[in-house]
């Protein structure tokens, strides 16, 4: 079984939805980052961290990657042109939507407050606005890339729902109703339940 150390509050969502669509029997262990179990495990403190059979992965990104691969769904096969769309989609998540919002969230309230650049969030959201609405003419349908939903998706609507949070703009009608649409997904509802 799969142990996943985080909170669903976090980037640690991801990796528990990944796993509610693969079927998979997990145990989530409800820390937050820095937390003593977490050091232990991540000399950097942060969260999510996943324990399969003693070996341990950081990074929600690479926990996804490796899951999908090792269960063979959610992903197109390594070494394929799709795996190479799909890997530019998810890196241009990572780098234009789920980066800015991070810089926002460290801004706001994460660094001491005299490390803190003041009107940065405005900044951010106009950022992650521009880059969310290039985003939209990348989208397929009915999943980002097409009839196959991808780790990909997860991650985008993660995203959407902490700008939403975060009181970002989510300036596209069709990847709004994408992302209620993936939030009705029965895998979605019980990371909701964890909340």
């Amino acid at each position: 079984m799969y142990k996943v150390y985080g909170s669903v509050r976090s980037r640690a969502a991801r990796v528990i939805w990944l796993l509610e669509e693969l079927g998979q029997p997990y145990e989530l262990i409800k820390v937050g980052p820095r937390d003593p179990q977490v050091v232990a495990l991540n000399h950097t403190g942060k969260i999510p961290v996943l324990e399969d059979g003693g070996q341990l992965i950081s990074d929600s990104s690479a926990i996804m990657t490796y899951l999908a691969d090792k269960h063979g769904a959610f992903t197109y096969p390594a070494g394929s042109y799709d795996r190479a769309i799909q890997d530019s989609l998810f890196h241009a998540i990572l780098d234009e939507l789920d980066a800015v919002l991070w810089v926002a969230a460290r801004h706001g309230f994460i660094l001491p407050e005299d490390k803190r650049a003041p009107g940065i969030s405005e900044s951010a959201k106009w950022e992650f606005d521009n880059n969310f609405q290039r985003l939209e003419r990348r989208f397929q349908g009915p999943f980002l890339l097409g009839d196959q939903m991808t780790i990909a998706d997860i991650l985008l609507v993660h995203c959407m729902s902490w700008a939403k949070g975060a009181g970002f703009p989510l300036n596209s009608d069709v990847l709004k109703t994408y992302g209620k649409e993936m939030r009705n997904r029965p895998a979605y509802k019980k990371l909701a339940e964890l909340s």
